[in-house]
């Protein structure tokens, strides 16, 4: 539901960090490794992709039904939280909580902090506590559960209490419609840090809806000498959205979530142009003849220095059945190319698409030779429409 604009003008303003990579969403990859207490809701589903909903009458064996992490009230000294695994190592820069529905059981304090854990302190959280995955199969995940002494002070051993404070302790506001949405910055000196896993604090207990973990994705090392072909578009290999037209449904950042799109809101949707003609024509090809169209940046994986060699184009438009876009086309900037000078260099020539399809575009067929390694793509839909995912498939220069 849209708010009214009393509410709209309370609502606070959402910072440029959201524009960057979104890592800690299932949709993203994120994973929850470990929890005290899922109790009322598990942890799981805090990472959720879709919005919160509340269901007033929803009760299970062990009480009302949340949306998001709820624990117990606690009653024994200590307080509540969780270990989380983003999608990618990443540097963090902001944080979006959620406490939606959570009017009068929100956690009234969070703290946030980082670090990586090593793949064999990993296996053995995952051997010693086995969590349920929240999938279609098994939507309940961990609900019901609490970690046993032994397995807390298991995990104690690692330290995680230790780790960088990417988010000093802060208050948190109940999840009423002008409260609910919060974000805070990641103090400037943390930024660079590379992380892979956080420690998320409730003081001490309660309930979050959704949270989400902004930063720039950092490229694998091993992959910058590997000369198989990979995804070079991709979140998870460093890739991110530097610019769109419209974003009026979804936003162009979930063309290259690693997983595949779950439905329309799951993709990068625009509104309709008000500029197409009342009577729609088509050339010989079949392509529409609009005046308009809608365009996304993205900036690929490699590092700006060296580029990379694109073979295959994917791009699907699952779920687009009654509005995907009629055509596409793509461009590159090369090595060298940066700000308003950005050179568009053409890729892919106008192609036609069609609904709930993956389209398939290879080099020597469809794609133009590249004179110089890209650094950057733009994609060019028309004359608006939704597109679910996008793969570029290529070598690093």
């Amino acid at each position: 539901m849209e708010p009214v604009e009393e509410d709209r003008k309370r609502l606070p303003e959402v910072p440029a960090f959201t524009e960057l990579c979104e890592v800690a969403s299932i949709g993203s990859n994120g994973s929850i490794l470990f929890a005290t207490d899922d109790w009322f809701a598990p942890a799981d589903w805090m990472l959720k992709d879709c919005e919160p909903v509340f269901e007033p009458g929803k009760y299970t064996p062990f009480g009302k039904l949340m949306d998001g992490w709820e624990t117990r009230r606690k009653r024994i000294p200590g307080h509540d939280w969780c270990l989380l695994e983003l999608g990618a190592p990443t540097q963090i820069v902001g944080f979006a909580i959620d406490t939606a529905f959570f009017t009068g059981n929100n956690a009234p304090r969070v703290s946030i902090q980082g670090g990586t854990l090593d793949a064999t302190t990993k296996q053995m959280l995952q051997t010693s506590i086995k969590r349920l995955p929240v999938t279609d199969q098994c939507p309940d995940g961990m609900i019901g559960q609490g970690c046993t002494q032994e397995q807390l002070g298991m995990v104690n051993l690692i330290g995680t209490d230790r780790w960088d404070e990417l988010l000093p302790r802060v208050e948190l506001a109940p999840g009423y419609e002008a409260t609910r949405r919060q974000y805070f910055s990641v103090p400037s000196g943390k930024r660079s840090l590379v992380v892979r896993h956080l420690r998320v604090n409730m003081f001490p207990d309660g309930g979050i809806a959704r949270l989400r973990v902004y930063g720039t994705v950092k490229l694998d090392p091993a992959l910058l000498t590997v000369k198989k072909s990979i995804d070079l578009i991709a979140m998870l290999n460093g890739g991110r959205c530097t610019g769109y037209s419209n974003a009026h449904y979804g936003h162009p950042r979930n063309l290259i979530k690693p997983t595949e799109g779950r439905n329309m809101g799951d993709g990068w949707e625009t509104a309709r142009r008000l500029d197409r003609p009342p009577v729609l024509r088509a050339d010989a090809n079949g392509i529409l003849l609009v005046p308009g169209s809608e365009w996304a940046t993205f900036q690929l994986g490699a590092p700006l220095n060296r580029g990379c060699w694109i073979e295959r184009v994917c791009i699907d438009t699952k779920h687009f059945m009654g509005n995907y876009p009629d055509n596409v086309r793509l461009e590159y900037a090369a090595v060298g190319d940066d700000g308003d000078e950005m050179h568009w260099v053409p890729l892919m020539e106008t192609r036609k698409l069609g609904p709930n399809q993956m389209h398939e575009f290879l080099e020597g067929k469809d794609l133009l030779p590249q004179t110089k390694p890209a650094t950057r793509v733009r994609v060019t839909m028309a004359p608006d429409g939704g597109i679910s995912r996008v793969r570029l498939f290529g070598t690093l220069a």
